[in-house]
């Protein structure tokens, strides 16, 4: 788990095969004090496990999965990535919860200045878009944003000017693609819905009804 709080960033410095995925070495602009192999680092948003770490380097092995649904399929050598180690649960959270399970991408529509910020919209498919709500949180490759204002095809974000210079948003041109996690809040609500949804159906269809003094009474209207 993490908060979208990114620690710093990272370069890809060498990419190469590992079975059908890939395996990336990333040189962190921090020390990776008190990090092991084995634990988890949200690498633009994807939860990705350090296999090997030397130094200020690390190692993770990125799955053919992981490749399709995130920006990686199509990552080089210099790229540089956002970093941030898992959530301890002594930490403050600070951002919101973030699985580090990337739903899929978008692409950096527009940006323009307005006083200290910098607005960038971005364009989603309508399977992301359906999870966001005005100023609900997204993850855009890990950073932890608030939705300024969003329709079914887009969602527009402000990014102040310490978010630009710690991550790699700030060098996102018109045309970018990132890595995007919606809330996990209105996944579950959705899923939640439907399986009371079709327990309703399966009910009528039983000539049952869903409504009892149960339900009255847990719903509030008793």
């Amino acid at each position: 788990m993490f908060t979208g709080r990114i620690e710093g960033l990272g370069t890809i410095t060498k990419i190469r095969p590992s079975g059908q995925g890939k395996r990336f070495t990333i040189e962190a602009d921090y020390p990776l004090d008190q990090t092991k192999t084995g634990d988890s680092i949200a690498v633009s948003g994807a939860c990705l496990t350090a296999v090997v770490i030397e130094g200020k380097s690390f190692e993770v092995d990125v799955s053919p999965e992981t490749l399709f649904k995130t920006t990686f399929g199509k990552a080089k050598i210099g790229d540089q990535v956002n970093l941030e180690r898992a959530l301890r649960f002594s930490d403050r959270v600070d951002g919101h919860l973030v699985s580090g399970h990337i739903d899929g991408t978008g692409s950096v529509k527009n940006i323009k200045t307005l006083g200290n910020a910098i607005i960038f919209t971005f364009e989603v498919p309508e399977s992301l878009s359906r999870y966001m709500i005005k100023k609900g949180s997204v993850a855009v490759d890990g950073i932890s944003l608030t939705i300024n204002n969003c329709d079914k095809t887009s969602f527009e974000v402000s990014i102040i000017p310490h978010t630009a210079k710690l991550t790699n948003i700030g060098l996102k041109k018109i045309g970018d693609h990132t890595n995007i996690e919606t809330d996990m809040i209105g996944k579950y609500v959705e899923r939640f819905v439907k399986e009371k949804n079709n327990n309703y159906d399966d009910d009528k269809k039983e000539g049952k009804s869903s409504v009892d003094m149960q339900f009255l009474a847990k719903s509030g209207f008793l």
